[in-house]
């Protein structure tokens, strides 16, 4: 009963925020932030204004934790099934339902306030990614490609930053969305491995679970490759210098030490490579590129 209570009620006082900030996995926020400046950047050649930068920084953590939180709430069922995910914040009732669904509302209003404050196509623009946020978790039900559903997601991080500055479209940003695009749909195939048999015995689709372990790693490869091309064809759509391939030379070594370091039989080191190299590789993007536009 003990149990039951604490599921339903959360965690109370100030309890609660840190439990929050473990649910959206707050440090996360550097696989996409990076991604969105580096857009904003990349739009002009040249350092935006300092509250353009702050309204496009507070978006960003509005609109990621408002995925999380999403996330999180329409996976509850499965990651109270999954060994490896039952003892998230919310099937272990350190939080309640009620209050992700405050913190999703919360993230969406934080959303809504930096949009206002940016060009006004922002404002017609922000529900795409809010709709592609819900549409993620649901993806894995019904097919293996949810990991470019996850791609997209954080792909239009770029794009976002770009329209931030410009109020337009731009062929160098859409090219880097595809870029994040496939890099994160490719560190989730590898990410995908861990679940690997819970995924086959409860219908949970992936493409690990769909192809096997040898035919999805070869994917992941394709998809960082296609990552590196892409990354180049956006600096040369928005006519980037050496700094900026410099940069995009590291993220290629760095997605060449994941794949060296991914073993399939040992989960430690799955969770290295994530850990490790996908953590590394925006930060060093976004140097190269604020390199590109100083030097």
């Amino acid at each position: 009963m003990a149990t039951s209570t604490r599921a339903a009620t959360g965690a109370a006082g100030p309890a609660i925020v840190p439990a929050l900030l473990r649910l959206v996995r707050f440090s996360h926020t550097i696989f996409a932030l990076p991604f969105a400046l580096a857009g904003a950047l990349l739009a002009e050649l040249a350092i935006p204004p300092a509250l353009t930068l702050l309204w496009i920084v507070v978006a960003m953590v509005g609109a990621r934790t408002a995925a999380m939180a999403l996330n999180r709430l329409i996976d509850a069922r499965i990651d109270a099934l999954n060994p490896r995910t039952a003892g998230r914040e919310l099937p272990q009732g350190e939080v309640s339902r009620a209050q992700v669904v405050g913190l999703a509302a919360a993230g969406i209003a934080v959303l809504l306030v930096a949009v206002s404050q940016l060009p006004e196509i922002t404002w017609y623009l922000w529900p795409i990614p809010v709709v592609v946020f819900a549409i993620y978790p649901y993806a894995k039900r019904f097919t293996w490609a949810c990991h470019f559903v996850l791609g997209i997601a954080i792909g239009l991080a770029p794009v976002a930053g770009w329209i931030a500055v410009t109020g337009s479209f731009g062929t160098g940003g859409v090219l880097l969305g595809f870029a994040v695009a496939a890099w994160i749909a490719g560190f989730d195939v590898i990410y995908a491995l861990l679940d690997i048999d819970f995924d086959r015995r409860h219908g949970v689709h992936s493409i690990p679970a769909r192809f096997g372990v040898s035919r999805a790693l070869w994917i992941a490869r394709a998809l960082h490759f296609a990552t590196i091309v892409l990354m180049v064809a956006s600096g040369i759509a928005a006519g980037a210098g050496l700094w900026f391939y410099a940069g995009v030379a590291i993220c290629a070594l760095v997605l060449v030490y994941e794949h060296l370091t991914v073993d399939p039989d040992d989960r430690a080191a799955i969770q290295r490579a994530f850990a490790t190299a996908n953590m590394v590789l925006a930060p060093v993007f976004l140097a190269g590129v604020v390199l590109d536009v100083l030097l």
